[in-house]
């Protein structure tokens, strides 16, 4: 699972532990509670990959309760990973039609992460402006982020640009909009900016290819030639097969 679908899945389960009663062990459970004890269990073993058992936990809850948002919405999850578009798609916009007991912003969330990594980034920045926009939604940040990265795709770096302050505003702890927001600005020549966004990303996340090639290419900038060798050590023990150390290799010839 990539950064985004483990931040989606992580916080679509807090946010469904927060809403499940705890079950007694009698033989006579509320149907209610079982649907939502199912769709928990789907996203504990969604967490962990084991998707077969996630989709029969989502599929007995939606088989108790089919207007349940929340199993829909996992099920959508399992068909996602397993690169059945048409079914993750079909499902999504079906959770999004249901009731849900949570904020929508995380059936948002979920879906348009799903349209990004489908290259549909128009269509998902109106989900994204709108779960972002959600002050009552824990993942707000991780929405934003992910509405810079359909701005940027879609050629409008303006709106990436205050989508990543605007997510780092919200937490500083958000490092891949850390990262984005650095690159930008060392790429308008705020070198100063870009540093310190650099090392506040450094500070959350542990060093990618990357991250290690900006921060190379800031240290020249600013003639700093300890640092910048130490970045290209780990650049190369770190990540010795990456484009960006082929890209800084070129850079010195």
């Amino acid at each position: 699972m990539n950064y985004l679908h483990r931040c989606t899945v992580l916080l679509f389960a807090i946010l469904l532990a927060g809403c499940v009663s705890t079950i007694d062990n009698g033989p006579k459970l509320d149907k209610q509670k079982a649907v939502e004890a199912n769709v928990k269990l789907g996203m504990n073993y969604l967490q962990k990959n084991e998707r077969d058992r996630a989709l029969r936990a989502f599929s007995t809850a939606q088989d108790m309760d089919a207007k349940s948002a929340e199993a829909m919405a996992g099920i959508a999850m399992v068909h996602q990973l397993n690169g059945e578009t048409e079914l993750a798609d079909q499902k999504f916009r079906r959770a999004m039609k249901l009731r849900a007991d949570f904020s929508m912003s995380s059936i948002e969330l979920s879906y348009s992460r799903f349209l990004f990594e489908n290259g549909r980034c128009a269509d998902a920045r109106p989900y994204l402006e709108k779960a972002s926009a959600d002050i009552t939604y824990p993942s707000r940040g991780n929405a934003l982020y992910l509405l810079g990265l359909c701005s940027l795709a879609l050629g409008d770096s303006k709106r990436a640009r205050g989508a990543f302050e605007h997510a780092l505003n919200i937490s500083k702890s958000n490092a891949p909009a850390a990262l984005e927001l650095a690159e930008m600005q060392f790429d308008d020549g705020e070198y100063s900016e870009a540093k310190r966004n650099l090392d506040l990303y450094s500070a959350y996340a542990q060093a990618s290819a990357r991250s290690l090639w900006l921060g190379i290419r800031i240290e020249r900038i600013f003639g700093n030639k300890d640092k910048e060798a130490s970045y290209a050590l780990a650049l190369k023990n770190l990540h010795p097969y990456s484009q960006e150390y082929l890209d800084y290799k070129n850079s010195l010839k």
